[in-house]
């Protein structure tokens, strides 16, 4: 799984069949600090992500297993990043709503 981040949404209107009914959305791939890493590919979204939002995606064969019809994806948006944390990094402390307790 790689993180990302929604910046927009494709509009197509006209597409393959199997596309039918499946949002379609631009996404920056970025570092575990949010910068941005590579080159925007379009991704399927299967979790109903909005733009402006850190998501988890999959790609490859992976990426057409979220849907209960074979569509052929190289890039599923699959979880929406609630908070984010990596062990000895202080630029990535919990944030985004989710909380860790001390108990």
């Amino acid at each position: 799984m790689r993180l990302g981040r929604v910046e927009g949404t494709v509009w197509a209107t006209r597409k393959d069949a199997a596309f039918e009914g499946v949002p379609l959305q631009v996404v920056q791939p970025v570092d575990a600090d949010g910068t941005p890493s590579g080159s925007r590919i379009v991704a399927a979204n299967s979790v109903a992500a909005a733009p402006g939002e850190l998501i988890f995606y999959v790609t490859s064969r992976e990426a057409a297993f979220p849907w209960k019809r074979e569509i052929a994806a190289d890039a599923t948006i699959v979880g929406i990043v609630e908070g984010l944390h990596v062990a000895d990094d202080p630029s990535t402390e919990p944030r985004g709503g989710a909380r860790e307790d001390a108990s």
